[in-house]
């Protein structure tokens, strides 16, 4: 009696490249079709814990916890940001792509120090093709947060730190309403951003307070990412929105229009569609706040495909610590069998090896 065995073929898969601060970093993908995420990978948390007792503030904190080790991608609801700040900004963000490229032109991030301003087309994965995405940026100033009363008592330490330019808002003064739109939605993520650090810190095991003295003048960018309309034949291979990458600060809020596009990549190496839900954002863990927990949260690969016949509008929000602060690796991540996989390093340092402007 003979007997055969069949082996398994395993999936076929590509080596997708990824820039970093520290040299290229390579990822094996499925070349399966994306499919859509599920609420296991991609939970929603319910904030509306997040200002109530602390029973319910650790509670909600376990939750986070849960999702940050796991894809390190979560939705939020009841999130307290105003619905019409977020439509206010949206439909700005519209008027102001609409703009003839000589009148975006003027304030341009070439004009910029710190990456501040109008961006065209890039190259963010060395794999993958051109981005499509145009964008706007501006970075944390003083004299627009509301925390912020004494602009004369700001360190010299930190001011050296500062990367707010107000060519961006003198380029765009014709645009009635942009500014205040654009800083009313910032205000409002900054607000949420300050409240969430704490229900990290107790997803990490340190006291609630832990971070409050690194988010006094924090690395928090505004955003807003235009991504034109799928104009190709339906069976066209079509140019990324958005290649893959990882987000730089602690986390991301991401507010997404009712097209979607946004793909993350599970620790399997497939690709997964968080579609928009609606009054809800989307939260990742940044690089740095991975770093911090010795590699416990996920810092997940992620990138953006429009294949709709719209153009599509997100806003992201970037939050990270004060940039003149030295941080370590958080001794409740650590242990003997588990000893601190990072050197300590400054927010602004580790911004800085990754963007350096010529």
């Amino acid at each position: 009696m003979t007997t055969t065995s069949t082996k398994t073929k395993s999936p076929e898969t590509y080596k997708l490249e990824l820039a970093s601060a520290y040299g290229s970093v390579y990822r094996d993908v499925l070349k399966t079709p994306p499919r859509d995420c599920n609420s296991s990978e991609v939970p929603i948390v319910d904030l509306s814990g997040i200002q109530g007792n602390e029973q319910e503030r650790r509670a909600l904190a376990n939750v986070v916890r849960d999702a940050s080790q796991n894809i390190g991608f979560f939705y939020i609801k009841n999130h307290g940001i105003a619905r019409e700040k977020i439509e206010a900004a949206f439909k700005q963000g519209h008027k102001f792509f609409a703009q003839p490229v000589e009148q975006k032109d003027v304030i341009a991030q070439r004009h910029s120090e710190f990456y501040n301003g109008w961006s065209r087309r890039g190259h963010i994965s060395p794999t993958e093709s051109m981005d499509l995405k145009e964008g706007f940026s501006f970075r944390y100033d003083p004299k627009y947060d509301p925390q912020e009363k004494n602009l004369d008592a700001i360190p010299p330490e930190v001011q050296e730190w500062l990367r707010g330019e107000d060519f961006v808002w003198e380029g765009t003064s014709h645009l009635p309403g942009f500014k205040d739109a654009m800083l009313a939605y910032w205000q409002a993520c900054l607000s949420l951003a300050r409240n969430m650090i704490k229900i990290f810190a107790l997803a990490l095991d340190v006291p609630e307070d832990y971070f409050d003295n690194l988010v006094t003048y924090p690395g928090s960018d505004g955003v807003i990412n235009f991504y034109p309309r799928n104009t190709a034949a339906e069976d066209a291979v079509l140019d990324v929105g958005l290649g893959a990458h990882t987000d730089l600060q602690c986390f991301t809020f991401l507010w997404q229009d009712h097209i979607g596009g946004l793909q993350v990549l599970t620790n399997e190496g497939q690709w997964i569609k968080v579609p928009p839900i609606p009054d809800t954002f989307v939260v990742n863990i940044g690089d740095f706040l991975m770093r911090l927990s010795n590699d416990r949260f996920q810092s997940t690969v992620h990138r953006v495909f429009n294949h709709a016949p719209e153009d599509r509008i997100s806003m992201p929000f970037f939050f990270g610590f004060n940039f003149n602060e030295t941080c370590s690796v958080l001794p409740s991540c650590t242990d003997e069998k588990n000893p601190p996989k990072y050197e300590p390093i400054s927010c602004g340092n580790r911004f800085a090896k990754t963007f350096t402007k010529d």
